[in-house]
Formats: structure tokens, sequence, C-alpha cells
């Protein structure tokens, strides 16, 4: 997401409170304060808490950290997909309150573990919720959520999909604590660092009653992720996961997978992750993003991959800008400093897309014009030139990616002048538009000046989805959105999805 405006996210931050604990809650020190935690209310108990790491394998142990104001507590842990399996059960767990460090979104809360769970075998690959419950009375349930991820004990063995949630987008949203990438600093930057070692703000993970982060809306395994992978699996798709991270640390698995997936908003990517992954295509891998704004911010992973750091807008205090080599600047992977578009991986970049129904931008059908029907991506769906599709569901919106392009008989055709590889074929558009606070940080990002001419080269874009090869095969949507027509059971969203994940999986979708 790019810089909404300095009046805009003024707005957001005059109204902002900085929180200690979840939205809705008093803070640890006025509870504290009080000298005694008897007397609670539902309004005023804290449950909240993070596992040590992001994912795990079979066998290894997981820690859960814990602040509550309640004396007991108890987990459960479920699968989510197509079902909800609950593998796991546990009660009766000590509580205690810990502080909140003033660096908590920046730096972690370095609570104490709780509880280990040990990852069992019989666990499969998926993402797991972890729902923490506990009771002022019996008439007054809290409950929070957490989560984690199981890396396949045998990649590749039980499907040759591995699905990479975008993790580091959910951190870079998160503003428990006070802070995330979008929020508590300078004006137009807002953060640099921000912590996977702390809850994840309400309305991320699920949809709960109550007072919700404002930027939920924006990021988590909720708003988009979760409705791919009900659809794929139901569909009889198995698929395996990991996170953006795993991408870096893990760099072994993918070479035990046909089709490598990213769904929904993967927006902030490592030096680490897209080195991984252009290897894995260059060796003959598919990849399919089923998402928008892909790879738009470089990041650089420190504590071991449990913080992220983005300088963003204000790249030019990010101590790499007097470094010779600027390659690992932490700003837009667009930028002239950087040298290396995210459209020499993707195809598409949110710099020659931008918004669709979403602010003062295109007032668009929601759907995508279609341009070249005969491709295979298509079989099966009966669409002609110039159908439109899915704009009932609205699969085009909010953040898209797109390419610069000129019209030859009537179907657009990259230019190739932004990084956009040569083979990549344009299928479909919508059109999209950045707002006008951004364009000027666009180009002087991409072509170092300010100047009229430099803002129109990016001022009107559009959602693109392609598909180029060199080496494996790369498609994308080229939009946020595509999840939720697979929601609403549009068929032609639906078999365009199968086509793409039979082609480039083999699996018998």
């Amino acid at each position: 997401m790019t810089n909404h405006g300095r009046e805009r996210i003024q707005r957001f931050m005059d109204r902002r409170r900085l929180l200690k604990s979840a939205a809705g809650m008093v803070s640890i020190g006025e509870i504290m304060r009080e000298g005694s935690l008897a007397g609670q209310s539902e309004d005023n108990v804290i449950l909240e808490g993070y596992t040590d790491l992001l994912s795990y394998r079979a066998g290894e142990k997981l820690g859960l950290c814990v602040s509550t104001s309640l004396p007991h507590f108890s987990i459960e842990i479920t699968r989510v997909g197509a079902q909800r399996e609950t593998v796991f059960r546990k009660d009766k767990i000590a509580g205690s309150l810990c502080e909140v460090p003033d660096d908590a979104s920046t730096h972690g809360c370095n609570w104490p573990i709780s509880t280990q769970v040990t990852v069992s075998p019989e666990w499969r690959s998926g993402y797991y919720e972890i729902k923490l419950r506990g009771a002022v009375s019996s008439q007054a349930p809290v409950e929070q959520d957490a989560f984690f991820v199981v890396r396949p004990k045998a990649p590749g063995k039980g499907s040759s999909i591995l699905l990479q949630l975008a993790t580091n987008t959910y951190n870079a949203y998160n503003n428990w604590g006070g802070s995330c990438l979008y929020q508590g600093g300078a004006l137009p930057m807002m953060g640099k660092r921000v912590s996977f070692q702390r809850p994840m703000a309400r309305g991320h993970l699920s949809s709960p009653d109550g007072e919700l982060s404002r930027w939920a809306p924006y990021a988590g395994w909720h708003h988009w992720e979760r409705e791919f992978v009900s659809w794929v699996e139901g569909q009889g798709c198995p698929v395996e996961f990991a996170v953006n991270s795993d991408l870096e640390q893990h760099p072994e698995l993918l070479q035990h997978y046909q089709l490598i997936l990213s769904v929904g908003h993967d927006e902030y990517w490592s030096a680490g992750m897209r080195d991984n992954l252009e290897t894995y295509i260059s060796n003959g891998g598919n990849v399919a993003f089923f998402s928008g704004n892909v790879a738009y911010w470089q990041v650089r992973s420190e504590d071991r991959g449990q913080a992220l750091v983005c300088y963003k807008y204000d790249y030019k205090n990010d101590p790499h800008f007097h470094l010779a080599n600027r390659d690992k600047l932490a700003t837009l992977w667009s930028n002239r400093l950087v040298n290396r578009p995210e459209n020499q991986l993707t195809g598409v970049s949110f710099n020659y897309g931008g918004y669709h129904r979403f602010g003062s931008v295109p007032r668009g059908g929601g759907g995508y014009t279609i341009h070249r029907p005969e491709h295979w991506v298509f079989e099966g769906t009966d669409l002609q030139w110039g159908d439109l599709l899915g704009a009932k569901e609205k699969i085009v919106g909010y953040e898209c990616d797109g390419c610069e392009y000129r019209i030859e008989q009537g179907n657009p055709v990259p230019t190739g002048r932004d990084g956009t590889p040569a083979s990549f074929v344009i299928l479909a558009k919508a059109p999209a538009a950045l707002w006008e606070t951004d364009l000027e940080f666009a180009a002087e990002s991409l072509f170092g000046k300010t100047d009229e001419d430099s803002q129109n080269r990016v001022r009107h874009g559009a959602a693109v989805m392609g598909v180029y090869t060199r080496g494996g095969t790369v498609f994308t949507t080229g939009c946020t959105e595509w999840s939720h027509g697979l929601a609403h059971k549009n068929p032609l969203v639906e078999q365009i999805t199968r086509n793409v994940l039979r082609k480039l999986s083999r699996e018998n979708i």
C-alpha cells in the first residue's frame, strides 16, 4: 500500500491510541496500578499471545508466549482449510501478566514461554489457528487468536503445490503495540521496523466481534488466503504450506514442488526470498501469483527472521543508501537505485497498476476485459474477446499490478521498458491508477525526476492478468481480490484457477 496522502494518514494518526494490549482493553499499566485483578470484567481482561516462530516441522517444539490477567487459560489448536480440524487442546495453563515494552512493535515483547506443544507428525502441513480462551466467570468467556504454520514433514510427497503465506505483509500492517509500517513514525513514511514477536491485532486472523485494528482490512489470513485455501482443498487438490520467510530460510523446500503460490496481498519481500524464487523459476519451476501489490517493497530480515525493516519513502535515511552497492536498499524494488523492478519476477508492478474501486481512482466494473481468449488459461470458459470477467464479484479491486504497454491491433502488448519479460502475454486488463498523492514519489523513485512528464508515465495504469515463460512459467492475476471470485463460486474464475493449477502443477483438479 502506498502513501495515501498526508491528510488522510494524519487523520488516522490523530485518532489512534498507543495501545499496550489489544484494541478495546485497558492497558497493563492501568490494571497493575489498581493493585488487584479482582473484579475484572470481560471488557478489561487481558489475554493475548504469539508463537516463538512462524512455522514448524513435525517433532519441533512450539513455544506459546502468553500474557494474561487471568489465573488460568486454555488453548485449542485447529487446522483451518476446507474444513476445520481440531488437533490439540490443553486446559488450566497457569497465566501471568507480562509487561509490554515501549518498543514492543519494533523489537518484540520478549515474553517468556507459557507452554510448549510438540508438533505431531500427524498434523498435516497447513495454517493452524490457536484459540486462547479464559473466563472471568462462567458467563463471561474471553477469546483471542494466534497462529502458526506447519511445514511439510516430507516436502512434495503430499502435493506438488506449495502455498507461501504473505506473513511479511501481516507483520507490516500489524499495529499491536502502537505502530506498524503505516502508523507510528514521521509522515509520510510511517514505521521502519516491525517485530513478529508480538500478538496480532484484532481482525487480521479472524473476524471477531468488537473493535478491530484499522489496518485489519488490508492484511492477514482472514481476508484472502483463507478463502483460497477453503476453495482449493474443497476441490480435492492438496496444498502444502510455508511462510514468506521460509523462502529465505528454507530454500531447499522449493525444489520439491512443481508450483509455488502467492495469494492475496503479498507486498513485502526480502532479497533472499526473491533470489531463491527466481533461481527456482530459472530451473524450470512454476509460480502463480493469485495476488496483487506483489513484491512492491524490499525488506531486510533481522533478528534471525523475527523482524523486518523497510524504510519505504524515507529510503535516503537507510544506512544502505550510503553504500556503493544499494541493491539491498529497503524501499521500492522498482527504485532506480535498487534497479531490480518486480516486473522481472512477476511480469507486473503496482507502479503501473494502482487502485481500482478504492478511493479516488477508477470506478470501473470490478471485472477484467478479456483480450486473448484462445490462450490455455481460458480453456473451457467460452470467454470471447472483449468479455467482462468477474464484475459481479468485484474480482478487480483494491490494489492492482500492471505493466507498461502499447496497443497493437486492439490488444495490449508490453513495451518491456519497465522490466516486464519479453515473453509476457497480457491476457486481460482493467483500468487502475495511483492516487495523485503517490505520483511524485513513484516518479522520483523510478525515474529520478518529478516533472509532469515523469508523473504522467505512471498516472494511468491497469490491472493486468498475464503469463510468461523463462525456464518455468509464471502466471499472475494482477489483483488482490481474485480469491473473492472463488469464495462466491464464479464458475469462470473457478475454471481459470483450475486451468492454471492443472497446467503448472500437474495436479488432477
